[in-house]
């Protein structure tokens, strides 16, 4: 089944209003951009968005946020998202923290049709006992929390239950997909696209390059084509850096001499240039 559409456009265009997103990335590693922008062209509000940290301020989710198209997010790490705690704070956004490994667990548990788990995660703390903020209201007083979840003691350890997520929509990031959609990620990029992935009822994927089917071996596969409904080819442009890190090269490293099975430091303003 040749399951490649002609745009982002088009692969989004059924997301309605109110629909819950499970979104792949982490930080803007491995990040659905095209369908992200995409689904904020279209216009669909009142959304629920499962991810790990839902964007970085105006980039990835965070351009959803900004325009008010989120409702609620369930996600990990949110310190990093200024317009996030803004909206939090002020009543305009729900939010359900939950730890990064049970969050990883969750969707791959809705994936395989695992309703819930035991995880010794969180015993002791808020994440069991409840009262986590979930909702404020616009003066900033707490208005929701999390309830308490139930405990259970095995072999005299004590665990928390969770449950199992599932998205209407799955958004993922792939580096190679094929028409069938079997999808290959690219290193770190990985992270949360193929758990989003299986938790979505239809899962979308945008991918930098397409292979015809057979190309990708079956042992090369990260997420296999029966997870996935549509795939759209986007190239490999349109990428983000969350915090760039740079330094000019030093006169002192380029005079240094270099370590036995080293190679020489090159001038960049000599006849060879850098690499």
């Amino acid at each position: 089944m040749d399951k490649v559409v002609a745009s982002a456009q088009e692969a989004v265009a059924d997301i309605a209003p109110g629909s819950v997103l499970a979104v792949g990335g982490f930080g803007l590693c491995g990040v659905p951009f095209a369908l992200i922008d995409a689904l904020l062209e279209q216009g669909a509000d009142g959304l629920t968005t499962i991810s790990n940290n839902c964007g970085v301020d105006d980039e990835a989710l965070g351009v959803l946020l900004y325009a008010g198209r989120i409702r609620r997010t369930i996600s990990s790490f949110v310190g990093g998202n200024k317009e996030l705690a803004r909206l939090y704070l002020s009543g305009q956004l729900e939010v359900e923290l939950t730890p990064q490994g049970t969050l990883a667990e969750r969707l791959r548990a809705g994936g395989t049709g695992i309703p819930a788990f035991y995880t010794p995660t969180g015993v002791g703390t808020m994440v069991a006992d409840g009262g986590i903020p979930v909702r404020y209201d616009a003066d900033g007083n707490v208005v929701e929390t999390s309830r308490p979840k139930e405990i259970r003691e095995f072999d005299g350890q004590q665990y928390v239950l969770e449950t199992a997520l599932t998205a209407d929509f799955g958004l993922v990031r792939a580096a190679q997909g094929d028409r069938h959609g079997n999808l290959v990620f690219h290193e770190s990029a990985r992270n949360f696209n193929p758990l989003a992935g299986m938790a979505g009822r239809i899962t979308i994927a945008e991918i930098e390059e397409l292979v015809e089917p057979g190309a990708i071996t079956p042992e090369d596969v990260h997420l296999p084509g029966v997870f996935v409904d549509r795939v759209v080819v986007v190239g490999s442009e349109g990428k983000k850096i969350e915090k760039r890190t740079t330094r000019p090269r030093s006169q002192a490293r380029l005079d240094a001499p270099a370590a036995a099975g080293d190679e020489a430091p090159t001038d960049p303003t000599s006849g060879g240039g850098a690499r």
